[in-house]
């Protein structure tokens, strides 16, 4: 499998705190957090490895906080996300301390935080990396709604095995879950009555869009808030 768009144009960092949320600690981990405290209604956002600092999927976590959703992006990664320049530290040897098992399990401790502080109805969403974690997620009721977004390592048993209802966003060109695979999961969804499925193919753009989009593509932004939206209507129509 080749993985290399999973790490293609990374996040350019921002030496300024960017979103209008603060962090915090929820479930033993970092995170960011914005939207309305005391919202009976949460969306986890699960990063791709570029991790929860990265300033796209902050603003994307302010859009959707606006819809009076309180919106958790755990650090996943414990302050270590993947760097593509650290010589020393290549992909798969971060992978060996970051693996998507452990990440489900960190999940399950934030899913269980908002639990206890009142909320109701839990959606998440992840984003390639992330997408693996939500999927398991979705595989139980520790989540009412489900979105993946150009996802990775996510299996057409991974598909079969989802309970709650579940959107999967992909693009044209995305080696990891290229438009054959994403076809199989609409099989799947297509013929599971009792899960509410949706899968949609963005044409003309690549793996990991919807988050580390170039601004002066004005097509690929467009697509990108298109997917942002199809997001936020999937969450709205299983969360309220």
């Amino acid at each position: 499998m080749s993985e290399t768009q999973c790490y293609e144009n990374p996040p350019t960092p921002s030496s300024m705190s960017v979103g209008i949320g603060c962090v915090a600690e929820i479930g033993d981990l970092k995170a960011y957090i914005t939207g309305p405290p005391d919202a009976k209604l949460s969306v986890l956002l699960v990063s791709d490895v570029f991790g929860y600092e990265a300033p796209k999927l902050r603003k994307l976590a302010d859009k959707v906080a606006a819809c009076g959703f309180y919106v958790v992006v755990p650090d996943f990664f414990y302050g270590d996300p993947y760097v593509p320049d650290n010589p020393e530290r290549p992909i798969a040897v971060w992978r060996q301390s970051h693996g998507t098992d452990k990440g489900f399990e960190d999940a399950i401790r934030v899913v269980s935080a908002l639990r206890s502080e009142g909320v109701s109805a839990i959606g998440a969403a992840g984003f390639c990396w992330g997408a693996k974690v939500v999927v398991e997620l979705g595989k139980s009721d520790h989540v009412q709604a489900a979105v993946l977004l150009h996802p990775s390592r996510v299996t057409v048993e991974d598909i079969k095995e989802v309970k709650a209802p579940i959107a999967v966003l992909g693009a044209e060109h995305d080696k990891l879950s290229p438009p054959e695979l994403l076809k199989q999961f609409e099989e799947i969804l297509s013929a599971k009555r009792e899960v509410d499925g949706y899968v949609k193919i963005f044409a003309g753009v690549e793996h990991g869009w919807t988050v580390r989009y170039k601004d002066e593509d004005e097509v690929v932004v467009k697509s990108a808030e298109e997917a942002h939206k199809d997001m936020l209507d999937w969450l709205t129509k299983h969360l309220k």
